[in-house]
């Protein structure tokens, strides 16, 4: 990929008494600076990114790419589930659908809270199974709902297993790609394409074909069990894949969680599995990260500099970044304030603008049909379809776009926030069903190129020693103004385009004022 920095660690040797001992010197790049809140995890963070990178990106890698995909799909594929069973839902239960999005985006939040803390306390391993598993059981017990209450309930359980994939997932696959490679955090996104395309796939047959025609004829259960099929199927797909992650994937423990934790051995152990699974070797020894402590406590004149390693640290870590002394850094200057600032805001407009399009665009689409002459339920989803079709490139441009010159991290996110706006303003004005596809293909493509740039600039853009504290803002800043996505719903009337004007007009303040950040990272290396 054009424009990536070397990333090329060096060993140098060096006397400690009668031993000779290899020392890593990191030669990573941070945006910003190299100082750190635990000077002795940085320096041991520092030791394992190189090690990870004379490794090099191979087979394990390689398989963690796709296995972590699984958290981008799901991320994805359930506000569609939700956004596809809304009508024939509302339709047999004979009720306000906002409701089941809010019970979703309020299950969001509070995965997206809880399994970051929890990833530190049990572990990247055990919260990286455990998402999809959650997600999986709830979804099929959903799929037997007697009332609009208890699938409300299951809902915003199985979207607890959801809101923790992307907090998870991103860690550990970061965690263990050589800093060359990074850019495949962007690349990830296609997984997120193919959930949509997904859901559509098996959205059409069964909710096309098992589904009540609605208002005003009645909608028994017996004539609409399209919606439970759907999730049945969906949620058993979660258990396949979680059995491909726990049964046939095997997933190391993150050898940074490992030392965090201060088990450096198994750290190491991890590391020399994880080059013999990509048939090479590696000279990381444990003695190079006991040597940090030791050179911490003999340069430290007042006290000794020693990390805390008690799974309460851990949680105190996690909780801690929203203390004040972590998060004043972020707005220490007037520049870095006016960056952190416009990520909160892009990240919250985004939040609010994407469920409010997505959760109801198949009222829009049903009614806009009628107009046309082509209401049925099959042209409905099977436009879905080929929408979901049209994102699996834009995912994939999103990798080549950030690293041109003249566009970078920057101009991508902002030049594809405002094309994505415009085309679902575009929308609206459509007089035939080829032209409103025409126009809601345009979205689809955007739409992801914008995603994908979105999740890998936002970390780039925050300093080392913050960067938790800063992905924890904007990240809380994007699900509570999602959880007001169905809030407004509940107010609007869905049977017009204006939920649609809106979500394109907040898409299209979103990209304007993304070209107003500070900084381009392109060409840098986060640690």
């Amino acid at each position: 990929m054009s424009g990536n920095p070397s990333f090329e660690g060096k060993y140098e040797n060096e006397k400690k008494g009668d031993a000779e001992v290899y020392v890593i010197q990191a030669e990573t790049r941070d945006i910003f600076t190299d100082d750190s809140l635990d000077p002795v995890y940085q320096a041991k963070a520092r030791i394992l990114n190189d090690a990870l990178q004379e490794i090099g990106m191979g087979k394990y890698q390689w398989f963690l790419f796709v296995v972590a995909g699984f958290g981008w799909l799901s991320d994805n594929l359930w506000p569609i589930v939700t956004g596809l069973i809304l009508d024939p839902v509302v339709n047999e239960f004979n009720v306000q659908g906002a409701w089941l999005k809010l019970a979703q985006n309020i299950g969001l939040l509070v995965g997206a809270a809880f399994w970051g803390v929890a990833s530190d306390v049990w572990g990247r391993r055990w919260a990286f199974n455990l998402t999809l598993l959650i997600t999986g059981v709830f979804a099929i017990a959903a799929g037997g709902s007697l009332n609009y209450v208890a699938l409300c309930s299951l809902t915003a359980v199985w979207s607890v297993g959801v809101g923790g994939n992307l907090p998870v997932d991103s860690a550990v696959f970061l965690e263990f790609v050589p800093a060359s490679h990074q850019y495949l955090l962007t690349v990830l996104s296609i997984w997120w394409a193919f959930g949509q395309l997904l859901g559509s796939l098996v959205a059409w047959p069964l909710l096309s074909d098992y589904s009540c025609a609605g208002p005003p004829e009645p909608c028994p259960r017996s004539s609409n069990r399209g919606w439970r099929y759907f999730l049945f199927a969906m949620g058993g797909l979660m258990m396949l894949l979680w059995i491909l992650r726990f049964f046939v994937f095997q997933l190391y423990e993150s050898p940074k969680y490992l030392m965090g934790r201060g088990r450096d051995e198994e750290a190491v152990e991890v590391v020399h599995k994880v080059a013999a699974y990509n048939g090479k070797t590696s000279r990381l020894t444990v003695e190079q990260l006991k040597q940090v402590e030791k050179l911490g406590r003999s340069t430290s004149s007042e006290k000794e500099v020693k990390m805390d390693t008690s799974a309460a640290a851990a949680v105190k870590r996690k909780l801690a970044i929203f203390d004040g002394s972590h998060v004043k850094p972020l707005f220490a200057t007037r520049k870095m304030a006016y960056s952190t600032s416009i990520l909160i805001v892009l990240w919250a407009l985004i939040g609010l603008a994407f469920p409010l399009y997505n959760s109801f665009v198949t009222y829009y689409l049903q009614t806009r049909g009628a107009d046309f002459g082509d209401s049925s339920v099959y042209i409905t989803y099977r436009n879905q379809v080929i929408l979901s079709v049209i994102g699996v490139p834009g995912a994939l441009m999103a990798g080549y776009f950030v690293e041109l010159p003249f566009l970078g991290r920057r101009g991508t996110l902002s030049i594809f926030t405002i094309l994505t706006g415009v085309f679902i303003l575009a929308s609206t004005t459509a007089r035939t069903s080829d032209a409103l596809l025409g126009w809601n293909c345009g979205y689809s493509f955007t739409s992801n190129v914008m995603y994908g740039v979105l999740y890998a600039l936002s970390p780039e853009l925050f300093p080392t020693k913050d960067r938790g504290t800063g992905n924890a803002i904007v990240a809380t800043a994007n699900r509570i103004f999602g959880v007001m996505a169905p809030i407004i719903a509940l107010y609007a009337n869905l049977m017009t385009s204006v939920p649609i004007w809106v979500a394109g007009a907040i898409f299209l303040v979103a990209g304007l004022i993304a070209l107003l950040l500070p900084f381009e990272p392109r060409g840098r290396a986060s640690l």
